[in-house]
């Protein structure tokens, strides 16, 4: 038997291309979530309409709604639920006739859709509305979007600081304070880091960074009061990273770019909550110094050689040098840093790298960020060795401990003798520290200090500093560094992290000890 023309015709103008996108979200999703209109009663289990679709539902195998194809048992439904359910027998009923089946859709089976139709228009015209609109808003997005294959991630930090106002001995060391320092001002600092990356194909990726940031610790007479979240570029954006990755293998990834490699960049870290944003709040707690040595232009591997041992290699020019022809400049003749390092696994819980650096600077700075960096006093150029071990022992789920130490070999090229720096920290970290997310951590060590110093006389700094004529000799103590910080994670995008550090002997040893207190607010996206 076939449905009569008047019937067709109502089908018709229900089944629209809209109708069916209404039921394709009905079934990726459950469609209690765009029910919003509770004043409307409910269509109950007893009701005509419910037994009437619930045997349509069973003799034509609609899907009313819901992913696991069926009714959801004989609870009440909405009637924008029953609207969901009604439309999607609609459709069905549709193809069979579509499809010349029309003789397996009996008679009253046409009658009852054509009623329930009627006493469901509302719902079904504000479920076409909704669709509609809902087709519009994405035309526009996918209109507007930025890229349908980059994605944009980044994250703001916010840091309110200050520290007490202490005196240093600084000229001549001799372990009496004698220079005030008087950065000792509330002040505010931010920066933002945005990261665009893209694939250019399945095992080629591209990576752009933006960063850009105001506001520092500094002025100050040493770098230990130095905190992680400083990146002061005046308000100005640069480019931080714009590199491309690309998978030689499934386990080798070799990475090239013009800005943004080095040992940071390239290497892994053992300590898995390393973060200028969200981790520990000191420039000096971050990681092992040694692997802050400039970077720039340049080329990174990293090689999985088995589930427990990784290798990484960094090669890495300044980038101004690397782009400038002249003497002393260039890709392979100006400053650079060539290293490699090794992560070693034996357990799910331990990780222990070792590094080698080898590094030129011609201005005879380190460039570490932190400790003593000028190793001659003139801007000597020279040759370092970096040598390190980093260590990260999970002792329980709420419980890290790790450290790091390392030291460093100069010499000026053409020169008899060297210079030696070292540092170490020990730290702790307590993971979801009253509540989950949270961290807490307390850290204790020594940023690097000229231990030792040959040169000839007039080039060794230690001596300078004390007033001598440049002779051997090394700094006769260390400023220590303690940092305890709590972050309280809000959300997943949100955290705040206050925290306080105390520095002893500030940057020689007959300075008072300096107090820093700090909050940091950081933003991801």
């Amino acid at each position: 038997m076939k449905p009569t023309p008047a019937i067709l015709a109502t089908l018709a103008l229900i089944l629209t291309p809209a109708i069916a996108q209404a039921n394709d979200l009905a079934q990726a999703n459950d469609l209690t979530q765009v029910t919003s209109v509770s004043q409307l009663s409910d269509v109950q289990p007893t009701d005509w309409a419910f037994t009437s679709l619930q045997s349509l539902v069973e003799r034509y195998g609609c899907i009313a709604g819901y992913p696991d194809r069926t009714f959801r048992g004989n609870r009440a439904l909405t009637r924008y639920e029953f609207a969901a359910g009604l439309n999607a027998c609609l459709d069905r009923v549709n193809e069979l006739i579509s499809s010349g089946s029309a003789n397996s859709v009996k008679r009253e089976d046409l009658d009852t859709l054509a009623r329930l139709q009627t006493e469901f228009s509302k719902e079904l015209t504000t479920l076409k509305g909704r669709i509609d609109n809902l087709e519009l808003r994405t035309n526009q997005l996918e209109k507007t979007a930025f890229s349908t294959t980059v994605k944009l991630n980044g994250i703001t930090t916010i840091g309110i600081q200050g520290r007490t106002g202490s005196n240093i001995d600084s000229f001549p060391v001799d372990g009496t304070p004698d220079t005030r320092d008087t950065s000792n001002q509330i002040n505010m600092i931010y920066s933002t880091n945005l990261s665009l990356t893209g694939a250019l194909s399945p095992k080629t990726r591209f990576v752009i960074g933006l960063q850009a940031g105001k506001g520092s610790t500094s002025p100050s007479l040493s770098q230990d009061v130095a905190l992680s979240y400083e990146g002061n570029t005046d308000g100005q954006l640069r480019i931080s990273d714009l590199a491309i990755q690309h998978m030689l293998t499934p386990k080798l990834a070799l990475t090239v770019g013009a800005e943004g490699i080095s040992p940071v960049t390239v290497f892994r870290g053992p300590d898995r909550f390393e973060s200028a944003a969200t981790g520990s709040l000191g420039r000096l707690t971050q990681r092992n110094p040694n692997l802050n040595s400039p970077g720039g232009s340049g080329i990174g591997l990293d090689w999985q050689a088995t589930p427990w041992l990784s290798f990484q290699g960094v090669y890495a020019a300044n980038s101004n040098s690397a782009s400038n022809p002249t003497a002393k400049n260039g890709l392979f003749n100006g400053q650079y840093t060539l290293g490699a390092q090794a992560i070693i696994s034996p357990s799910r819980n331990l990780d222990l790298s070792l590094h080698y650096l080898n590094s030129y600077s011609p201005d005879g700075n380190l460039g570490l960020g932190v400790g003593e960096n000028q190793i001659t006093p003139n801007g000597e150029p020279i040759k370092t060795d970096l040598y390190g071990a980093s260590l990260a022992f999970r002792l329980s789920p709420k419980v890290t401990l790790g450290g790091w130490a390392g030291f460093t070999n100069s010499r000026i090229p053409g020169e008899e003798g060297s210079a030696k720096t070292s540092h170490w920290m020990a730290y702790a970290n307590f993971p979801d520290l009253f509540g989950s997310g949270n961290l807490g951590g307390l850290y204790v060590g020594q940023a690097p200090r000229i231990t030792s110093s040959t040169f000839g006389s007039g080039l060794n700094i230690p001596n300078l500093l004390e007033g001598g004529n440049g002779d051997s000799g090394g700094q006769k103590r260390a400023s220590t560094h303690v940092e305890a910080f709590w972050r309280w994670q809000l959300n997943d995008r949100l955290s705040i992290t206050p925290g306080v550090i105390a520095i002893f002997n500030q940057g020689n040893a007959g300075s008072d000890t300096t107090y820093i207190g700090a909050l940091r607010t950081s933003f991801s996206f």
